[in-house]
């Protein structure tokens, strides 16, 4: 198999060759050149044909959304942004994956050597994951993930309790890879009096809140970035903080978030595992769970405990979703009541909660 080509863009010649080190060391990748800044990244880009570009978000002559914006319009090409973890590297980035990036990673931290192969795996990760992306039809493959802790780590399992009779009802949402830009469409279109929704997006600790506040500004519900013992509301929506675990515990009748610094499940934290899974115990048959686009495996447990408890269980299609990975999963394995293109899953939830027809 040919290997993928790669492009650089960063006007960090450090950075540069960070980047270069770390890509050719995969016997998958090939960095076939790099650009100091988008004008010198538009020639190479004609020249090379990359199968993947990594795009630094800030650089002279032309920053790296705009040129990402002119890129998608005239020659579509998978991207992985490189960001600041910053509050203006995180608005940037969250903006980018609108326009369509694939996906982002940190800066590397020069001055960080002990991370630097944490680091790299995760680029490699990402690199490969975008470059087998179809950015026009926003299909990916994701490759099989080492072993990896389960929800146990953080919330053991349990025989089934018997739940406490009530009314309200609970979404429970899992995304990773491209489910900023999925959650956005699929809350727009939610009703502002829908039940509450509860979201565990794989994300850094400083991008999360810039995240929730976007999703406020683009919906009818208002979105919150979950606090700890935050009572749960309908008509509001609650997204996980970057670097913890949120799970739905009962205060008698009522619902309330909990926010946990347990170890990452399946390397991630927040994870979407962790969260069914006390949606499961706590809510039982009055909740619908639906994963998203994502890289990985993360929710497939968790979505089947939310099965066996009676919820109803959503997968988005391969179709609409960046990558097939999480809602894959769980299509493959039965775990999903329906599987559906992402503008078909809000109008099903309120159908459902609705006492409509499933």
């Amino acid at each position: 198999m040919a290997k993928k080509k790669v492009l650089i863009v960063d006007d960090s010649a450090l950075v540069r060759q960070m980047l270069t080190e770390m890509i050719s060391g995969d016997p998958d990748l090939e960095v076939v050149g790099t650009a100091a800044d988008p004008f010198a990244a538009r020639e190479k880009i004609k020249a090379l044909n990359p199968d993947v570009i990594t795009l630094d978000v800030e650089m002279p002559r032309m920053d790296g959304v705009t040129f990402l914006e002119n890129l998608m319009r005239l020659r579509p090409t998978p991207v992985v942004m490189v960001s600041s973890l910053t509050q203006k590297g995180a608005e940037v980035t969250l903006r980018a994956l609108e326009l369509g990036a694939v996906d982002f990673v940190a800066k590397p931290k020069i001055d960080l050597a002990g991370t630097l192969k944490q680091y790299a795996d995760e680029l490699l990760a990402k690199v490969k994951m975008a470059a087998g992306a179809n950015v026009t039809r926003r299909i990916g493959s994701v490759p099989a993930v080492a072993p990896k802790l389960s929800a146990d780590a953080v919330l053991p399992s349990q025989q089934r309790a018997r739940i406490l009779r009530t009314t309200e009802k609970i979404i429970a949402i899992g995304a990773s890879t491209g489910g900023t830009e999925a959650l956005r469409e699929l809350l727009s279109a939610m009703p502002p009096d829908a039940p509450a929704i509860v979201i565990s997006q794989h994300i850094p600790a400083a991008f999360s809140k810039p995240f929730a506040e976007r999703l406020d500004k683009t919906c009818a519900m208002k979105v919150f970035h979950a606090e700890d013992g935050q009572y749960i509301l309908p008509g509001h929506v609650y997204v996980a903080p970057g670097d913890h675990h949120l799970l739905i515990e009962r205060d008698g009748a009522r619902y309330v978030c909990r926010l946990s610094n347990g170890p990452p499940v399946n390397r991630h934290r927040p994870s979407v595992d962790v969260m069914f899974r006390s949606v499961a115990q706590k809510v039982g048959p009055n909740a619908i769970g639906v994963i998203l686009t994502g890289m990985g495996d993360d929710g497939a447990r968790g979505l089947k405990e939310m099965l066996e408890a009676g919820a109803h269980t959503v997968a988005q299609d391969e179709a609409s979703s960046v990558v097939w990975g999480m809602p894959g999963s769980v299509a493959h394995a039965g775990l999903c009541s329906a599987v559906l293109p992402l503008d078909q899953i809000a109008p099903r939830a309120v159908r459902l909660f609705a006492g409509g027809r499933s």
